[in-house]
């Protein structure tokens, strides 16, 4: 990943790194002035979810996490008692219990199961992303909308990349990919790149553009970039035009102001549904088969 910061987590390449908010996902507060509810029989296990890959002190583990951490569902009450009260229950309080069951079987300290538990499911952890003339891939009506912020400069986004073609294969018709420029300073030919994949995106060959640039990262110079068009067959007088316009650069820059609004410190940053995906890349097809579940 490149950023200035250390990721979430080390030993895995590349995915982004999260700034995660600690405001929801916490354990159940009365609301002030009112008096603490009366204690309630502690859950040790959930009947819809399998632990039987899990070890008895990870047991413990989920049991204490899915007793304290509140539940999606908007009722101000445990993941656990949700999931096990049939009048509370909703569709989302079973597949919450079963990625705590998930992130307690990777295993990752309590701390950072709940930062993920809270990118997921957290109240105030969701973004509205504008995707609206945005290049896409994969169905445009897909359920599942994957958005990254991206530099084409950045190895890491290089690897992610093929990886994020082979998962809209896996989940084809079900997903869909949406790419935002996120040039860092730190990568001089980060930003002409991304001129370039706009500019080529005004002639239909955005995709087409963003695997050439990929590809051939050691290899974005302007000469590169032109050399690319004349292969992909764009006008290449109209290429260039685009490529120094103020409407292009407007369109980079418009991403680049989303990615800090949202909180990106990395690429690539991967949200999901508008959520921040910060476990590893390994696990995004887990991730997104629990989210068409939902």
């Amino acid at each position: 990943m490149d950023s200035a910061r250390r990721p979430l987590w080390v030993p895995v390449a590349f995915l982004a790194i999260f700034s995660l908010g600690a405001s929801c996902g916490g354990k159940v507060d009365p609301p002030a002035g009112q008096p603490a509810p009366a204690p309630q029989a502690r859950v040790e296990a959930i009947p819809q979810v399998d632990l039987s890959d899990l070890t008895a002190p990870e047991k413990r583990v989920f049991a204490d996490l899915t007793n304290d951490l509140l539940s999606p569902c908007g009722e101000p009450v445990s993941v656990a008692r949700c999931a096990t009260d049939a009048a509370s229950r909703c569709n989302r309080c079973v597949p919450a219990a079963r990625y705590l069951a998930h992130l307690v079987t990777e295993g990752y300290e309590r701390a950072e199961i709940e930062a993920h538990f809270t990118a997921r499911y957290g109240r105030d952890t969701k973004y509205e992303l504008r995707v609206e003339g945005l290049p896409v891939r994969g169905a445009p009506m897909a359920s599942v909308q994957i958005v990254e912020f991206s530099d084409f400069e950045c190895p890491y986004c290089g690897a992610a990349a093929p990886m994020l073609e082979r998962t809209l294969r896996e989940f084809e018709g079900r997903v869909k990919l949406v790419f935002k420029n996120y040039p860092l300073d730190q990568h001089p030919r980060a930003l002409p790149a991304a001129r370039a994949g706009v500019a080529a995106g005004k002639q239909g060959k955005f995709w087409e553009m963003h695997d050439l640039m990929f590809a051939h990262q050691d290899a974005l110079e302007d000469e590169d970039l032109e050399r690319y068009a004349v292969q992909l067959g764009l006008e290449l007088e109209r290429f260039k035009s685009d490529m120094a316009s103020a409407d292009t650069q407007a369109r980079v820059d418009a991403d680049k102001a989303e990615g800090r609004r949202v909180h990106v410190e990395g690429t690539p940053t991967i949200f999901v549904n508008g959520r921040h995906f910060s476990e590893p890349p390994t696990q995004l097809s887990n991730y997104l088969r629990q989210e068409l579940e939902l």
